[in-house]
């Protein structure tokens, strides 16, 4: 075990429990990696050069160290050197640790390979590529060139996710001068037509040259300080060459204001690839943004026919369909969405460290609260079990498509609308029984016959008929809750009796009943726990009937289906994974609507509404997600008075106060999001949340005018010069805004 004379002094490390495991489960984790591959891994041997004392190695992950040469890393390595702990004085009787050697691996997205090099001190500098089986090889200029890109794209891509966490991982500022800007733009330039390599998002089906990790990496790093300019100059050399570029291209410009050349480079660019489903979105955007959804609509399903395998040009035609108040098209449009399997990031295996080290700033980290579980990091298990915050990729954009529906028409005005474009259950049920009956009436042996019919049941498996047919469960199974799942198992065997729900009661003046109903839209959920006495009189949140799938409907069932209310000639079967979606909506809005029916009942109680700083935290997450978002942003200002330790409310509300304009609010944020970043070792400038909201405000109000309000708040000085280090971003870059 490492004692504390062997730690660095503001470096985060995780000792080993064998020398060397780091370094050997990368090894054998280098055929997982699918995409741009997960941060750097620099591993570390320290000794005391005392016989019989047992070396000890360390490791910690890290990204926007320079990778473009062996000597760039063998420097961040030596640098190391100089942060170990030195508490030995010349009385002292401890062991002075130092560092013997180290090596920093860095993955290749584009050839698939490791690059590593092994540092000794003193000693000499030794670099080499590891493939995926393993085997070494000798590092190339080109292999170097491409290492160099990933680890700008990872410190890119990586920098502000917030579903990305790893243990003693280190942010540090991937581009910090006009040279090495220029030298991205140079890498990215050549290894432009090999983009598709390193994948794209999970949204995305198939990576091309346009649409990948590395136009993201580069449409994020300029498009966020808002220069799409050197973007721009970029495109324009690569699109005399692959004129589908073109879509960048005009991107940029639009980003530039030069809203004129946009369109003539889209023009001139639709002649040569008229196909282009890229070149389309970029022009439906446009005339979205100008106010004509009608006309963009059209281009949105053209896109549609020109990639239909993409997700991304079916969640475009929906938007449209959805601001053009085509509800109905809406949602048959998004039952059709492809959907694809969700691959998170790539990481590391885990291993389990023998001692973590997590130094703390407290010079910065004084403004924090004490990074110890309280109470407040406990919460409701009904809050907890919501399943909404765990869709991802397809799935969340799916569903919030979904939510800006019931947003724009209310849950019961939803409901009916899925009634009238899909075959419900009960419908389902209702045609198969009139079609049985048919049979037994035009049949005198139709018992007979239906001893030898065999049915063939979705799932493949095949069983004897009988003259009532197999009804063979054709439903979706909707995902809720343990307990929704408990309460709606009577209901099914009832044939989905919606009257048996129960309803939430209050008793409150009529004033407040408004005001629920205002917040609401369409009424209220039912109780799902004895402890939850709030309730509404008279308003109920309809549950979702599950809708038919499985089985199409058969020849005789359509012959017949005239003396019904309703067709299925008209009518589609729905995707189990939009049923699905509906149930995750409708547990979202139920916890809301009794959220919502709770704050009101205190108010007219005047007593005071209490939650615990997590159950605050997931309120506001939840109020995003429903498109409440001054709700959302009083639930994250009340988290805020309490004692949690959590970055996410501070990071929501900077984005709130930054879209507003407020400056001084904004500023407030940034400081105790900086603070968060930096206890968690995010020591770069930018591309992050923080430069984002400076240079948005910057933009209207001008550098000068933040600059000042900071110095008017009389910071500390290391928190005044970290957050001077935004503006000086701004200054050295010329972001709009830097000259007044």
């Amino acid at each position: 075990m490492a004692d504390a004379t062997a730690s660095f002094k503001d470096v985060p490390e995780l000792f080993e429990v064998e020398l060397g495991e780091a370094l050997t489960a990368r090894t054998e984790s280098l055929a997982t990696f699918r995409e741009l591959g997960p941060p750097d891994l620099c591993h570390i041997v320290k000794s005391t050069g005392r016989t019989g004392q047992r070396d000890i190695g360390s490791y910690h992950f890290v990204s926007g160290v320079d990778a473009s040469s062996s000597a760039s890393l063998a420097a961040y390595i030596n640098s190391l050197t100089y942060s170990i702990e030195d508490n030995s004085a010349w009385f002292s009787k401890s062991t002075a640790w130092k560092v013997r050697n180290g090596c920093y691996c860095c993955f290749n997205a584009f050839s698939r390979v490791d690059i590593r090099v092994d540092v000794k001190i003193p000693g000499g500098v030794v670099a080499y590529v590891v493939d995926l089986r393993g085997e070494r090889h000798e590092a190339t200029p080109e292999i170097w060139q491409e290492t160099y890109l990933s680890a700008l794209l990872r410190a890119i891509l990586y920098s502000d996710d917030p579903t990305y966490w790893l243990e003693a991982y280190r942010k540090l500022d991937p581009i910090t001068t006009i040279e090495s800007e220029l030298r991205f733009l140079q890498a990215a330039e050549a290894l432009f037509m090999k983009g598709w390599q390193v994948g794209s998002d999970p949204e995305i089906q198939v990576a091309t040259v346009v649409s990948n990790h590395l136009t993201a990496g580069v449409m994020k790093y300029f498009g966020d300080s808002g220069r799409c300019q050197p973007a721009a100059n970029l495109f324009e050399k690569l699109a005399a060459r692959e004129p589908e570029i073109a879509s960048l291209l005009a991107r940029s410009y639009i980003g530039m204001n030069e809203e004129v050349k946009a369109v003539q480079i889209i023009s001139a660019a639709m002649k040569h690839t008229p196909h282009s489903y890229t070149l389309l979105h970029v022009q439906s955007d446009f005339l979205r943004s100008k106010g004509r959804p009608d006309w963009a609509l059209k281009l949105a399903r053209e896109a549609v026919n020109c990639a239909p395998s993409e997700f991304v040009t079916w969640e475009k035609l929906t938007e449209l369909y959805i601001d053009t108040k085509d509800y109905e098209s809406a949602l048959l449009t998004l039952n059709s969405c492809p959907m694809f399997t969700f691959n998170g990031r790539d990481a590391h295996r885990a291993l389990v460290p023998a001692k973590v080290h997590l130094p703390f700033q407290r010079q910065i980290g004084d403004i924090l609260p004490e990074k110890t579980k309280s109470d407040d990091d406990v919460a409701d298990p009904a809050l907890l079990r919501l399943p909404a915050p765990g869709l991802r990729g397809t799935w969340a954009r799916a569903y919030s498509l979904l939510t800006r529906l019931v947003a724009d028409i209310g849950w019961d005005e939803l409901l009916k609308t899925r009634s009238v474009v899909f075959v419900m259950e009960e419908e389902y049920r209702m045609q198969k029984a009139q079609a049985d009956i048919q049979k037994v009436v035009t049949s005198d042996g139709a018992r007979d016959v239906n001893k030898n019919v065999t049915v063939i049941h979705e799932d493949g498996s095949m069983t004897a008929g009988s003259a009532t047919l197999a009804d063979d469960d054709a439903s979706t199974r909707g995902m809720s809750s343990p307990l929704s799942e408990s309460e709606s198992k009577p209901e099914l065997e009832n044939g989905l009796n919606i009257s048996a729900i129960p309803i939430i009661r209050v008793s409150s003046e009529s004033d407040t009943e408004r005001e629920i109903a205002e917040s609401t839209r369409n009424g209220i959920a039912e109780q799902d726990e004895a402890t939850e006495s709030a309730s509404v009189q008279g308003m109920t949140l309809e549950k979702p009937v599950q809708a038919a799938a499985g089985e199409e409907p058969e020849p005789s069932q359509l012959s017949n289906s005239s003396q019904e209310t309703f067709s299925f000639t008209n009518k589609r079967l729905c995707e189990r994974w939009l049923d699905n979606l509906f149930m995750v909506l409708y547990e979202d809005l139920r916890v809301w609507t009794i959220f919502r029916a709770e704050v009101a009942h205190f108010k007219t109680q005047h007593v005071a509404y209490r939650k615990t700083g997590l159950e605050w935290e997931i309120l506001g997450d939840l109020g995003i997600r429903l498109h409440h978002k001054e709700e959302a942003k009083e639930a994250y200002q009340r988290c805020l008075d309490t004692s949690r330790y959590s970055q996410k409310p501070w990071a929501k509300l900077l984005e709130m106060y930054a879209e507003e304009g407020d400056i001084t609010r904004t500023i407030q944020a940034a400081i105790r999001v900086a603070a968060y970043q930096y206890a968690d070792y995010t020591e770069m400038t930018y591309p992050t949340l923080i430069a984002r909201s400076f240079f948005k405000l910057g933009q209207i109000h001008g550098h000068a005018k933040i600059s000042f309000t900071l110095l008017s708040m009389g910071l500390p000085d290391p928190i005044l010069k970290i957050m001077d280090s935004y503006l000086q971003y701004g200054k050295t870059f010329k972001v709009e805004g830097y000259d007044f």
